[in-house]
C-alpha cells in the first residue's frame, strides 16, 4: 500500500501541467474539490457509512482538509502558477517529513528514535541531489512570496496530517474524505473568490487532468493516504514523500523523455535508502 500510494501522488504532476495549460489554479482545485467530495459523499451514502455524530466530529474533518487539501494543494499549485519552478516548490514541500517528525511527539506522543533522524537526513541529502539538476534559479517566479505559499503549504499538510491522525482518524473514510474535501473547498474557493475570475477552458488536456486528479489523486491516493495515517506513525509516513520526486523524475524521463542524469539516479538510490532507515526501524 506504501508503495501504491508514492506511486498514484507521483503522477498529479501530469494533471496539473496539463490544468496549468488553461485554468486558473485555485478557481481549477475549486471544482476538483466539489467533484471529489460529491463522488466520495454519494459513496458514502450508498454504502449507509456511519457519518459523525457530534458538529464536532464533523468541524474535525473539514479543518484537517482545509490543511491537507486546500492550503497544500492551493498553496504549491498557486505559486507554481505564478513561475516558481517545479523543482524548487518539490524541495521544499520535501521539509515536510522533517517538520513532521519535529511536530510529533509533542501533539501525539510520537517517538522518534535517531534512526528515524538519520533516515531523514540521507533522504533529504538524497532528494537534493535528485532535484538539483532541475532547478533553475533564474527564473521570475522564485519571489518571496511564491517561496512563501509553498513553505505554507508544506506547515500544513504537516499540520493537518497531525490533526487527521489526532482528531479526525476515526471516521468513515469515505464520509470523512468527503468532509475533508468540503474544507479544503472553502479554501480555496474563497481563494479564488479575491484573486481570480474563475476562468476554466476546457480543453482536452484540462478535462484529462481533472477527471485524472479527481479519480486518482483525490479520491484513490487520498484514500490510500487515510488509510496510512491511521494505521501507522504519522512521522514515519511522512517519509514517503521523499519518494515521490524520484519518482516523478523517472516517470517524465519515461514518458517526456526528460533528461535522467547519473548524478540523479544516485539521488534516488540514497533517498530509497534513507526512506527505508526511516520507515523500518522500531519506535
Amino acid at each position: 500500500m506504501p508503495a501504491l500510494f508514492v506511486v498514484l501522488w507521483s503522477t498529479g504532476f501530469i494533471g496539473a501541467r496539463a490544468a496549468a495549460t488553461g485554468a486558473e489554479p485555485l478557481s481549477f482545485l475549486f471544482v476538483r474539490f466539489v467533484l471529489a467530495g460529491a463522488l466520495l459523499a454519494a459513496a458514502a451514502l450508498a454504502g449507509r457509512a456511519a457519518w459523525p455524530r457530534s458538529p464536532r466530529g464533523y468541524a474535525d474533518s473539514i479543518l484537517a482538509g482545509a490543511l491537507m487539501q486546500g492550503a497544500y494543494l492551493g498553496g504549491v499549485f498557486w505559486a507554481v502558477y505564478h513561475g516558481l519552478p517545479a523543482g524548487v516548490a518539490a524541495l521544499i514541500v520535501a521539509l515536510q517529513p522533517l517538520i513532521t517528525a519535529f511536530l510529533a511527539r509533542p501533539f501525539l506522543g510520537e517517538i522518534v528514535t535517531r534512526a528515524h533522524w538519520l533516515g531523514i537526513a540521507i533522504g533529504l541529502v538524497g532528494l537534493a541531489l535528485v532535484i538539483g539538476p532541475k532547478i533553475e534559479l533564474t527564473g521570475a517566479g522564485i519571489t518571496p512570496v511564491t517561496i512563501a505559499a509553498v513553505i505554507f503549504a508544506t506547515l500544513a499538510i504537516s499540520l493537518g496530517s497531525i490533526y487527521q491522525k489526532a482528531r479526525a482518524g476515526s471516521a468513515d473514510l469515505r464520509a470523512g474524505t468527503a468532509l475533508q474535501y468540503v474544507g479544503g473547498a472553502l479554501v480555496v474557493g474563497l481563494g479564488a473568490l479575491v484573486s481570480e475570475e474563475f476562468r476554466i477552458t476546457w480543453t482536452a488536456e484540462v478535462t484529462f487532468a481533472m477527471v485524472w486528479l479527481v479519480l486518482v489523486l483525490s479520491i484513490g491516493a487520498i484514500l490510500i493516504y487515510m488509510i496510512l495515517i491511521r494505521r501507522g506513525a504519522v512521522a514515519k509516513l511522512a517519509t514517503l514523500f521523499y519518494l515521490v520526486p524520484p519518482f516523478t523524475a523517472l516517470t517524465g524521463w519515461l514518458l517526456y523523455d526528460e533528461t535522467l542524469t547519473a548524478v540523479q539516479i544516485a539521488g534516488m538510490a540514497v533517498t530509497v535508502g534513507g526512506v527505508a532507515i526511516a520507515t523500518r526501524v522500531k519506535g
